[in-house]
Protein backbone atom coordinates (compact mmCIF):
# COMPACT_ATOMS: atom_id res chain seq x y z
CA UNK A 1 0.00 0.00 0.00
CA UNK A 2 1.49 3.31 -0.81
CA UNK A 3 1.41 6.02 1.12
CA UNK A 4 -0.43 9.13 -0.26
CA UNK A 5 1.43 12.29 -0.87
CA UNK A 6 3.42 14.79 -3.57
CA UNK A 7 6.24 12.70 -3.79
CA UNK A 8 4.79 9.44 -4.02
CA UNK A 9 2.10 10.09 -7.00
CA UNK A 10 4.53 12.95 -8.20
CA UNK A 11 1.49 14.98 -8.46
CA UNK A 12 2.04 18.97 -9.43
CA UNK A 13 1.61 21.81 -7.17
CA UNK A 14 -0.25 24.99 -8.02
CA UNK A 15 0.25 28.32 -6.83
CA UNK A 16 -2.10 29.46 -4.35
CA UNK A 17 -4.60 31.72 -5.38
CA UNK A 18 -7.92 30.75 -3.99
CA UNK A 19 -8.66 30.23 0.02
CA UNK A 20 -11.43 28.48 1.97
CA UNK A 21 -13.57 28.46 5.11
CA UNK A 22 -14.94 25.53 5.78
CA UNK A 23 -13.18 22.67 4.97
CA UNK A 24 -15.17 19.48 4.29
CA UNK A 25 -16.41 17.16 2.04
CA UNK A 26 -18.61 18.81 -0.13
CA UNK A 27 -15.93 21.71 -0.54
CA UNK A 28 -13.69 18.87 -1.76
CA UNK A 29 -15.93 17.33 -3.83
CA UNK A 30 -17.36 21.19 -5.50
CA UNK A 31 -15.12 23.88 -5.84
CA UNK A 32 -11.98 22.04 -5.85
CA UNK A 33 -12.93 20.07 -8.19
CA UNK A 34 -14.25 22.27 -10.18
CA UNK A 35 -10.88 24.02 -10.07
CA UNK A 36 -9.03 21.33 -10.71
CA UNK A 37 -11.17 20.62 -14.35
CA UNK A 38 -11.20 24.10 -14.84
CA UNK A 39 -6.88 24.20 -15.19
CA UNK A 40 -6.53 24.49 -19.01
CA UNK A 41 -3.39 22.46 -18.63
CA UNK A 42 -3.12 19.84 -15.83
CA UNK A 43 0.58 19.40 -15.77
CA UNK A 44 1.12 23.12 -15.08
CA UNK A 45 -1.60 23.91 -12.79
CA UNK A 46 -2.34 27.52 -11.56
CA UNK A 47 -4.84 27.63 -9.58
CA UNK A 48 -4.38 26.36 -5.85
CA UNK A 49 -6.35 26.04 -2.67
CA UNK A 50 -5.27 26.86 0.72
CA UNK A 51 -8.00 25.39 2.70
CA UNK A 52 -9.46 26.16 6.31
CA UNK A 53 -11.83 24.48 9.14
CA UNK A 54 -14.51 25.81 9.94
CA UNK A 55 -14.25 25.49 14.27
CA UNK A 56 -11.68 23.51 14.65
CA UNK A 57 -9.09 21.19 13.41
CA UNK A 58 -11.18 18.81 11.51
CA UNK A 59 -10.25 16.57 8.80
CA UNK A 60 -7.07 19.50 8.11
CA UNK A 61 -4.56 17.44 10.29
CA UNK A 62 -5.03 14.19 8.02
CA UNK A 63 -5.17 16.19 4.76
CA UNK A 64 -2.14 17.83 5.31
CA UNK A 65 -0.08 14.60 5.95
CA UNK A 66 -1.19 13.77 2.74
CA UNK A 67 -0.21 17.41 1.29
CA UNK A 68 -3.77 18.36 0.88
CA UNK A 69 -4.08 14.96 -1.73
CA UNK A 70 -7.02 13.14 -1.61
CA UNK A 71 -9.13 10.73 -3.44
CA UNK A 72 -12.56 11.72 -4.74
CA UNK A 73 -14.90 9.07 -6.16
CA UNK A 74 -17.68 9.43 -8.69
CA UNK A 75 -19.93 6.53 -7.58
CA UNK A 76 -23.23 5.85 -10.00
CA UNK A 77 -24.81 2.39 -10.92
CA UNK A 78 -22.75 1.78 -13.35
CA UNK A 79 -19.73 2.14 -10.21
CA UNK A 80 -16.96 4.04 -9.35
CA UNK A 81 -14.37 6.64 -11.26
CA UNK A 82 -11.61 7.29 -8.43
CA UNK A 83 -10.03 10.62 -9.29
CA UNK A 84 -6.96 11.86 -7.16
CA UNK A 85 -7.22 15.88 -6.42
CA UNK A 86 -4.33 17.51 -6.50
CA UNK A 87 -5.50 21.12 -6.30
CA UNK A 88 -5.94 21.68 -2.29
CA UNK A 89 -2.54 22.90 -1.65
CA UNK A 90 -2.97 23.74 1.84
CA UNK A 91 -5.24 22.52 4.75
CA UNK A 92 -5.00 23.97 8.35
CA UNK A 93 -7.31 24.31 11.31
CA UNK A 94 -9.34 26.89 12.28
CA UNK A 95 -6.82 27.86 14.85
CA UNK A 96 -4.79 28.78 12.22
CA UNK A 97 -5.54 32.59 12.13
CA UNK A 98 -2.03 33.99 11.48
CA UNK A 99 -1.76 31.55 7.66
CA UNK A 100 -5.44 32.76 6.94
CA UNK A 101 -4.38 36.43 7.24
CA UNK A 102 -0.96 36.10 5.91
CA UNK A 103 -2.57 34.56 2.48
CA UNK A 104 -5.44 36.72 2.64
CA UNK A 105 -2.51 39.62 2.32
CA UNK A 106 -1.24 38.22 -0.67
CA UNK A 107 -2.33 39.92 -3.61
CA UNK A 108 -1.99 36.96 -5.88
CA UNK A 109 -4.83 35.33 -3.60
CA UNK A 110 -7.74 36.10 -5.58
CA UNK A 111 -10.76 34.38 -4.05
CA UNK A 112 -12.24 33.19 -0.74
CA UNK A 113 -14.98 30.80 -0.76
CA UNK A 114 -17.30 29.97 1.92
CA UNK A 115 -19.07 26.91 3.17
CA UNK A 116 -20.04 27.65 7.20
CA UNK A 117 -23.78 26.92 7.33
CA UNK A 118 -26.20 29.84 7.52
CA UNK A 119 -25.61 29.80 11.47
CA UNK A 120 -21.61 31.20 10.63
CA UNK A 121 -22.71 34.52 9.21
CA UNK A 122 -24.09 35.94 12.42
CA UNK A 123 -26.84 37.58 11.14
CA UNK A 124 -30.03 38.29 12.47
CA UNK A 125 -33.20 37.77 10.34
CA UNK A 126 -33.31 41.54 9.05
CA UNK A 127 -29.84 40.72 8.03
CA UNK A 128 -27.86 42.87 10.66
CA UNK A 129 -25.00 41.54 12.81
CA UNK A 130 -25.72 40.22 15.66
CA UNK A 131 -23.39 41.75 17.38
CA UNK A 132 -24.42 40.09 20.88
CA UNK A 133 -23.53 36.63 19.40
CA UNK A 134 -20.40 35.63 21.83
CA UNK A 135 -18.19 34.86 18.97
CA UNK A 136 -18.86 38.33 17.59
CA UNK A 137 -18.07 39.86 20.74
CA UNK A 138 -15.22 37.90 21.05
CA UNK A 139 -13.52 38.68 17.76
CA UNK A 140 -14.09 42.06 18.14
CA UNK A 141 -12.88 42.81 21.70
CA UNK A 142 -9.75 40.14 20.32
CA UNK A 143 -9.38 42.52 17.00
CA UNK A 144 -9.86 46.04 18.81
CA UNK A 145 -6.72 45.65 20.79
CA UNK A 146 -4.84 44.67 17.36
CA UNK A 147 -4.20 41.01 17.72
CA UNK A 148 -4.63 38.70 15.78
CA UNK A 149 -2.31 36.39 17.15
CA UNK A 150 -5.06 33.95 18.65
CA UNK A 151 -7.70 31.69 17.48
CA UNK A 152 -10.71 34.22 15.95
CA UNK A 153 -14.07 32.60 16.14
CA UNK A 154 -16.39 33.74 13.63
CA UNK A 155 -16.37 33.70 9.77
CA UNK A 156 -16.66 37.62 9.62
CA UNK A 157 -14.29 37.97 12.16
CA UNK A 158 -11.64 35.65 10.10
CA UNK A 159 -12.46 37.61 6.83
CA UNK A 160 -12.46 41.29 8.41
CA UNK A 161 -9.05 40.86 10.13
CA UNK A 162 -7.32 39.27 6.86
CA UNK A 163 -9.12 41.87 4.51
CA UNK A 164 -7.16 44.36 7.05
CA UNK A 165 -4.16 42.79 6.34
CA UNK A 166 -4.66 42.97 2.64
CA UNK A 167 -5.75 46.98 2.95
CA UNK A 168 -2.72 47.56 4.81
CA UNK A 169 -0.63 45.70 1.89
CA UNK A 170 -2.19 47.54 -0.66
CA UNK A 171 -2.85 43.86 -2.08
CA UNK A 172 -5.87 45.24 -3.89
CA UNK A 173 -9.60 43.45 -4.03
CA UNK A 174 -10.52 40.34 -4.27
CA UNK A 175 -13.77 38.42 -4.08
CA UNK A 176 -15.44 36.55 -1.53
CA UNK A 177 -18.02 33.88 -2.43
CA UNK A 178 -20.23 31.91 -0.33
CA UNK A 179 -21.06 28.54 -1.43
CA UNK A 180 -23.66 27.95 1.26
CA UNK A 181 -27.31 26.93 0.76
CA UNK A 182 -28.66 30.23 0.90
CA UNK A 183 -30.49 32.46 -0.97
CA UNK A 184 -29.02 35.59 -2.12
CA UNK A 185 -26.03 34.34 -0.21
CA UNK A 186 -23.57 37.08 -1.57
CA UNK A 187 -25.46 39.52 0.17
CA UNK A 188 -25.60 37.43 3.00
CA UNK A 189 -22.22 37.72 3.39
CA UNK A 190 -21.49 41.27 2.19
CA UNK A 191 -23.95 41.81 5.17
CA UNK A 192 -21.80 39.81 7.74
CA UNK A 193 -18.64 41.24 6.21
CA UNK A 194 -19.19 44.80 6.34
CA UNK A 195 -21.25 44.71 9.88
CA UNK A 196 -18.12 43.27 11.57
CA UNK A 197 -15.84 45.72 9.84
CA UNK A 198 -18.22 48.80 10.64
CA UNK A 199 -18.27 47.50 13.74
CA UNK A 200 -14.49 47.45 13.87
CA UNK A 201 -12.96 50.14 11.90
CA UNK A 202 -15.86 51.89 9.95
CA UNK A 203 -12.91 53.45 7.40
CA UNK A 204 -12.01 49.82 6.79
CA UNK A 205 -15.79 48.90 6.19
CA UNK A 206 -15.33 51.55 3.27
CA UNK A 207 -12.26 50.25 1.80
CA UNK A 208 -13.95 46.64 2.01
CA UNK A 209 -17.40 48.40 0.01
CA UNK A 210 -15.15 49.69 -3.01
CA UNK A 211 -12.36 46.45 -3.23
CA UNK A 212 -14.27 43.30 -2.41
CA UNK A 213 -17.21 41.84 -4.34
CA UNK A 214 -19.86 39.42 -3.07
CA UNK A 215 -20.53 37.25 -6.21
CA UNK A 216 -23.56 34.83 -5.18
CA UNK A 217 -23.78 31.24 -6.09
CA UNK A 218 -26.54 28.44 -6.49
CA UNK A 219 -23.98 24.80 -5.30
CA UNK A 220 -25.47 21.74 -6.32
CA UNK A 221 -23.58 18.01 -5.99
CA UNK A 222 -24.98 15.68 -3.65
CA UNK A 223 -21.77 14.41 -1.15
CA UNK A 224 -22.86 12.00 1.57
CA UNK A 225 -20.75 11.40 4.62
CA UNK A 226 -17.42 9.97 4.45
CA UNK A 227 -17.25 5.81 5.86
CA UNK A 228 -14.56 3.65 7.79
CA UNK A 229 -16.05 1.33 5.29
CA UNK A 230 -15.67 3.60 2.48
CA UNK A 231 -11.84 4.69 3.38
CA UNK A 232 -11.37 0.86 3.10
CA UNK A 233 -12.92 0.43 -0.70
CA UNK A 234 -10.49 3.26 -1.66
CA UNK A 235 -7.52 1.69 -0.34
CA UNK A 236 -8.21 -1.55 -2.24
CA UNK A 237 -9.67 -0.14 -5.62
CA UNK A 238 -6.42 2.26 -5.53
CA UNK A 239 -3.73 0.38 -3.43
CA UNK A 240 -3.11 4.09 -1.70
CA UNK A 241 -3.63 4.74 1.96
CA UNK A 242 -6.07 7.84 1.68
CA UNK A 243 -7.31 8.67 5.25
CA UNK A 244 -9.95 11.29 3.81
CA UNK A 245 -11.33 10.61 0.52
CA UNK A 246 -14.53 11.50 -0.48
CA UNK A 247 -17.65 10.35 -2.66
CA UNK A 248 -19.85 12.09 -4.39
CA UNK A 249 -22.68 11.55 -7.52
CA UNK A 250 -21.99 12.13 -11.08
CA UNK A 251 -23.88 15.02 -11.47
CA UNK A 252 -22.40 18.67 -10.52
CA UNK A 253 -23.98 21.96 -10.88
CA UNK A 254 -22.74 25.65 -9.90
CA UNK A 255 -24.54 28.87 -10.98
CA UNK A 256 -22.60 32.19 -10.35
CA UNK A 257 -23.42 35.93 -10.31
CA UNK A 258 -20.81 38.53 -9.55
CA UNK A 259 -17.47 40.11 -10.45
CA UNK A 260 -13.90 38.91 -9.88
CA UNK A 261 -11.37 41.89 -9.12
CA UNK A 262 -8.53 39.92 -9.14
CA UNK A 263 -9.42 37.56 -11.26
CA UNK A 264 -10.76 33.70 -11.08
CA UNK A 265 -10.00 29.93 -12.68
CA UNK A 266 -12.19 29.42 -15.98
CA UNK A 267 -14.36 27.37 -13.95
CA UNK A 268 -17.01 27.36 -17.00
CA UNK A 269 -14.69 25.12 -18.25
CA UNK A 270 -16.01 22.12 -16.26
CA UNK A 271 -19.13 23.06 -16.67
CA UNK A 272 -20.25 26.15 -14.37
CA UNK A 273 -22.75 29.24 -15.31
CA UNK A 274 -22.72 32.55 -14.94
CA UNK A 275 -25.65 34.43 -15.21
CA UNK A 276 -27.04 37.80 -14.93
CA UNK A 277 -29.50 36.86 -12.33
CA UNK A 278 -29.46 34.23 -10.02
CA UNK A 279 -32.14 34.08 -8.13
CA UNK A 280 -34.44 31.72 -9.87
CA UNK A 281 -32.15 29.46 -10.26
CA UNK A 282 -31.15 29.48 -6.49
CA UNK A 283 -34.96 28.74 -5.88
CA UNK A 284 -35.31 25.97 -7.79
CA UNK A 285 -32.53 23.98 -6.05
CA UNK A 286 -33.59 25.36 -2.40
CA UNK A 287 -37.23 24.81 -3.17
CA UNK A 288 -36.88 21.40 -5.10
CA UNK A 289 -33.87 19.77 -4.10
CA UNK A 290 -32.97 21.09 -0.41
CA UNK A 291 -37.04 21.17 0.19
CA UNK A 292 -37.29 17.46 -0.81
CA UNK A 293 -34.15 16.75 0.97
CA UNK A 294 -35.63 18.49 4.46
CA UNK A 295 -39.11 16.06 3.99
CA UNK A 296 -37.45 13.07 3.33
CA UNK A 297 -34.78 13.70 6.10
CA UNK A 298 -37.63 13.90 8.69
CA UNK A 299 -40.61 12.18 7.23
CA UNK A 300 -38.24 9.50 5.88
CA UNK A 301 -37.05 8.75 9.27
CA UNK A 302 -40.46 9.03 10.99
CA UNK A 303 -41.30 6.23 8.85
CA UNK A 304 -37.92 4.09 9.48
CA UNK A 305 -35.54 4.97 6.53
CA UNK A 306 -31.92 5.41 6.51
CA UNK A 307 -31.10 6.78 3.61
CA UNK A 308 -32.52 9.12 0.53
CA UNK A 309 -32.56 6.10 -1.61
CA UNK A 310 -34.66 4.10 0.58
CA UNK A 311 -36.76 7.32 1.49
CA UNK A 312 -37.76 7.79 -2.12
CA UNK A 313 -38.54 4.57 -3.02
CA UNK A 314 -41.52 4.60 -0.35
CA UNK A 315 -44.34 5.66 -2.63
CA UNK A 316 -46.02 7.37 0.54
CA UNK A 317 -42.67 9.82 0.62
CA UNK A 318 -42.32 9.78 -3.00
CA UNK A 319 -46.11 11.29 -3.04
CA UNK A 320 -45.41 13.96 -0.31
CA UNK A 321 -42.49 15.14 -2.20
CA UNK A 322 -44.01 15.71 -5.31
CA UNK A 323 -46.92 17.52 -3.33
CA UNK A 324 -43.96 19.91 -2.37
CA UNK A 325 -42.54 20.02 -6.04
CA UNK A 326 -46.01 20.93 -7.01
CA UNK A 327 -46.83 23.95 -4.65
CA UNK A 328 -42.79 25.08 -5.79
CA UNK A 329 -43.28 25.25 -9.30
CA UNK A 330 -46.59 27.29 -9.49
CA UNK A 331 -43.89 30.20 -8.26
CA UNK A 332 -40.42 28.71 -10.60
CA UNK A 333 -41.92 30.61 -13.91
CA UNK A 334 -38.68 31.87 -15.05
CA UNK A 335 -37.04 31.29 -18.50
CA UNK A 336 -34.33 28.53 -18.45
CA UNK A 337 -35.24 26.48 -15.09
CA UNK A 338 -36.97 23.70 -16.99
CA UNK A 339 -38.85 22.42 -14.21
CA UNK A 340 -39.95 18.90 -15.44
CA UNK A 341 -36.28 18.02 -16.88
CA UNK A 342 -35.33 19.15 -12.92
CA UNK A 343 -38.00 17.33 -11.52
CA UNK A 344 -37.32 13.99 -13.21
CA UNK A 345 -33.58 14.51 -13.10
CA UNK A 346 -33.86 14.84 -8.94
CA UNK A 347 -35.61 11.41 -8.77
CA UNK A 348 -33.00 9.75 -10.72
CA UNK A 349 -30.60 11.12 -8.50
CA UNK A 350 -31.85 10.17 -5.35
CA UNK A 351 -32.88 7.14 -6.68
CA UNK A 352 -29.03 6.23 -6.90
CA UNK A 353 -28.50 2.96 -5.20
CA UNK A 354 -24.42 3.53 -4.57
CA UNK A 355 -24.90 6.77 -3.45
CA UNK A 356 -25.46 6.74 0.64
CA UNK A 357 -27.10 10.04 1.31
CA UNK A 358 -27.79 9.66 5.12
CA UNK A 359 -31.41 11.22 6.75
CA UNK A 360 -29.77 11.87 10.14
CA UNK A 361 -27.01 13.92 8.60
CA UNK A 362 -29.64 16.06 6.38
CA UNK A 363 -31.70 16.73 9.37
CA UNK A 364 -29.07 18.65 11.35
CA UNK A 365 -30.41 22.26 12.02
CA UNK A 366 -33.67 21.58 10.32
CA UNK A 367 -34.71 24.89 12.75
CA UNK A 368 -32.56 27.03 9.98
CA UNK A 369 -32.74 25.16 6.91
CA UNK A 370 -36.27 24.42 7.06
CA UNK A 371 -36.60 28.50 7.39
CA UNK A 372 -34.99 28.72 3.75
CA UNK A 373 -36.77 25.76 1.79
CA UNK A 374 -40.04 24.67 2.98
CA UNK A 375 -40.97 28.21 5.21
CA UNK A 376 -40.78 30.48 1.31
CA UNK A 377 -42.78 27.88 -0.17
CA UNK A 378 -45.51 28.65 2.30
CA UNK A 379 -45.53 31.90 2.22
CA UNK A 380 -45.22 32.20 -1.63
CA UNK A 381 -48.17 30.32 -1.57
CA UNK A 382 -50.38 32.32 1.31
CA UNK A 383 -49.18 35.47 -0.50
CA UNK A 384 -51.46 33.91 -3.30
CA UNK A 385 -54.19 33.14 -1.67
CA UNK A 386 -52.91 29.74 -1.84
CA UNK A 387 -52.48 27.09 0.82
CA UNK A 388 -49.84 24.43 0.00
CA UNK A 389 -50.20 21.30 1.61
CA UNK A 390 -46.55 20.11 0.52
CA UNK A 391 -45.19 22.71 2.17
CA UNK A 392 -47.07 22.40 4.86
CA UNK A 393 -46.74 18.66 5.01
CA UNK A 394 -42.68 19.13 5.41
CA UNK A 395 -42.79 21.86 8.43
CA UNK A 396 -45.41 18.99 10.18
CA UNK A 397 -42.90 16.60 9.56
CA UNK A 398 -40.13 18.37 11.23
CA UNK A 399 -42.32 19.39 14.13
CA UNK A 400 -42.95 15.29 14.71
CA UNK A 401 -39.74 14.32 14.22
CA UNK A 402 -39.00 16.80 17.21
CA UNK A 403 -41.64 15.92 18.79
CA UNK A 404 -40.51 12.19 19.54
CA UNK A 405 -38.42 13.77 22.29
CA UNK A 406 -35.11 12.80 21.54
CA UNK A 407 -32.01 15.25 21.67
CA UNK A 408 -32.16 18.18 18.88
CA UNK A 409 -29.07 18.47 16.41
CA UNK A 410 -29.30 21.89 15.46
CA UNK A 411 -27.58 25.26 16.51
CA UNK A 412 -30.96 26.66 17.45
CA UNK A 413 -31.05 23.47 20.09
CA UNK A 414 -31.76 25.68 22.97
CA UNK A 415 -34.44 27.66 21.46
CA UNK A 416 -36.28 24.62 19.66
CA UNK A 417 -36.22 22.53 22.79
CA UNK A 418 -37.80 25.43 24.67
CA UNK A 419 -40.60 25.51 22.04
CA UNK A 420 -40.78 21.79 22.62
CA UNK A 421 -41.61 22.53 26.10
CA UNK A 422 -44.05 25.24 25.59
CA UNK A 423 -48.04 24.11 26.15
CA UNK A 424 -48.98 24.50 22.79
CA UNK A 425 -45.49 22.88 21.10
CA UNK A 426 -46.87 22.99 17.27
CA UNK A 427 -47.19 26.68 17.57
CA UNK A 428 -44.08 27.19 19.27
CA UNK A 429 -42.20 25.59 17.19
CA UNK A 430 -44.02 26.78 13.94
CA UNK A 431 -43.45 30.69 15.33
CA UNK A 432 -39.36 29.23 15.88
CA UNK A 433 -39.65 28.96 12.11
CA UNK A 434 -41.71 31.88 11.18
CA UNK A 435 -43.87 33.92 13.09
CA UNK A 436 -46.21 34.99 10.65
CA UNK A 437 -46.70 31.12 9.98
CA UNK A 438 -47.68 30.73 13.36
CA UNK A 439 -50.05 33.32 13.19
CA UNK A 440 -52.06 32.54 10.38
CA UNK A 441 -54.66 30.48 11.66
CA UNK A 442 -55.41 28.25 8.21
CA UNK A 443 -51.88 27.40 7.89
CA UNK A 444 -51.83 26.35 11.73
CA UNK A 445 -55.07 24.24 11.38
CA UNK A 446 -53.50 22.37 8.40
CA UNK A 447 -50.13 21.49 10.15
CA UNK A 448 -51.66 20.62 13.64
CA UNK A 449 -53.76 18.08 11.62
CA UNK A 450 -50.34 16.88 9.71
CA UNK A 451 -48.53 16.27 12.90
CA UNK A 452 -51.76 14.51 14.71
CA UNK A 453 -51.39 12.30 12.08
CA UNK A 454 -47.70 12.21 12.18
CA UNK A 455 -47.59 11.40 15.75
CA UNK A 456 -50.45 8.59 15.92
Amino acid sequence: MTALNRTTVSSPTPPVRLVHLGLGAFHRAHQVWYTQQAEADPEHPEWGYASFAGRSAGISLELAAQDGLYTLVTRSGDGDSPELMTSLVESHPAENTARFIELLADANVAVVTLTVTEAGYHLTEDLELNTQAPDIVADLATLRVGSSDGPLLSAAGRLVAGLRARRAADAGGLAVMSCDNLSDNGTTTRASVLGFARALDPELAEWITAHVTFPSTSIDRITPATTEEFVAEVARATGREDAVPVVTEPFASWVIEGSFPAGRPAWERAGAQFVADIAPFERRKLWLLNGAHSLMAYLGQLRGHTTVAEAIADREIRHHVELLWDDAAEHLTAPGLDITAYRRALLDRFANPRIRHNLAQIGIDGGTKQRMRAVPILKTQRANNLLGHGAAYSIAAWIAFLLRGEDIADTRAAELLAARRADDPVRALLAALDHDLAADPHVLSLIRTFVTELTR
